[in-house]
C-alpha cells in the first residue's frame, strides 16, 4: 500500500491518459491525491479510470484538446466551483513534430507544437494561478527534455518548444517566490513511451526504464515537503540542477 503522502490533495495532470501522464495519475492518486485527469480521448479516460478505481481511488475525467484555450479557462472555473483550490498541477502533455530541417518545417508543423508545447502551458498556468495560490502548498511542475538544450539537428520545433517551456516556467517560479507555489521542471530523460518509439524507431525499448520507474519522483515533487522552485529535476541523474544566469 503507497503512503498516503498527498492526501486529500487535489491535481491535475495533463496528457494523462498514456505514457507519463498515465503513470503520474495513477502514482498520485495512490499517494491520495484526487486526480482531475485531462486528455483528448475519452476512451483511453475511460480506461484510465478503470485502473484509478482498482486502486481504491477515484479520479475526473475531463476529455479535453489543449488547443481549446477557452476549455483550459472552463477547467479552472469548474475546479474553482467544486474545490476553491487546486494543489498540483502536472503539465505532461506534448507532442514531437517532425524531425526535419528547420528550414523545411510547415508553418502547420511550427504552430502546432509551439500551441501544445507552449502556448497551452501558459494558458494553464493562467487558469490554475488563482487556484494554487488558494492551496496551502501549491506545487506546478511542467515536463521539459534534454533536447532545450542540446539542440539537436532536426529537431527544431520539440528543442525550441521546451527551450521556451523552461524560460515560461522559471518566470513563473520567479514571481511566485515569495508565495507558497513552487514551480519545478522535469526532464524524464530517455523512457519507454510512443513519443520515444517515434523519435528513436531503431531503438530497443526493453533498455530503456519506463513511466512507472519515474512515477514515485512525480510524487515527491508535488508533495507539499518539496520546496525546490524555478530549478529542473534530471530524473537519468536523479539531481535537482539550477539554471545559472551568464556572468
Amino acid at each position: 500500500m503507497a503512503e498516503k503522502t498527498l492526501d486529500g490533495r487535489v491535481a491535475v495532470v495533463t496528457g494523462a491518459s498514456r505514457g507519463i501522464g498515465r503513470a503520474a495519475v495513477l502514482a498520485l492518486a495512490e499517494a491520495g491525491a484526487h486526480v482531475i485527469a485531462v486528455a483528448r480521448t475519452q476512451g483511453a479516460l475511460e480506461e484510465l479510470d478503470d485502473a484509478v478505481r482498482q486502486r481504491g481511488a477515484s479520479a475526473t475525467l475531463v476529455p479535453l484538446d489543449l488547443t481549446d484555450y477557452d476549455g483550459i479557462d472552463r477547467l479552472g472555473a469548474a475546479i474553482n466551483e467544486r474545490w476553491k483550490r487546486l494543489d498540483i498541477v502536472v503539465g505532461n502533455a506534448g507532442i514531437l513534430g517532425n524531425l526535419m530541417p528547420v528550414g523545411h518545417i510547415t508553418p502547420k508543423v511550427w504552430d502546432q507544437v509551439m500551441a501544445i508545447n507552449v502556448t497551452a502551458n501558459w494558458r494553464l498556468i493562467r487558469s490554475l494561478d488563482p487556484l494554487l495560490q488558494m492551496s496551502d502548498a501549491g506545487r506546478a511542475l511542467f515536463v521539459s527534455s534534454g533536447a532545450a538544450s542540446k539542440c539537436r539537428a532536426y529537431w527544431g520545433p520539440y528543442s525550441v518548444s521546451k527551450a521556451a517551456l523552461e524560460a515560461l516556467v522559471r518566470t513563473y517560479a520567479a514571481e511566485t517566490a515569495n508565495t507558497k507555489i513552487r514551480a519545478m521542471l522535469l526532464n524524464p530523460g530517455p523512457l519507454r513511451t510512443s513519443m520515444r518509439a517515434a523519435a528513436m524507431p531503431g531503438e530497443d525499448p526493453d533498455t530503456l526504464k519506463t513511466p512507472e520507474d519515474l512515477a514515485p519522483h512525480i510524487v515527491r515533487l508535488a508533495s507539499p515537503a518539496s520546496e525546490d522552485s524555478g530549478k529542473l529535476y534530471d530524473f537519468p541523474t536523479d539531481r535537482v540542477l539550477e539554471f545559472r544566469a551568464p556572468e
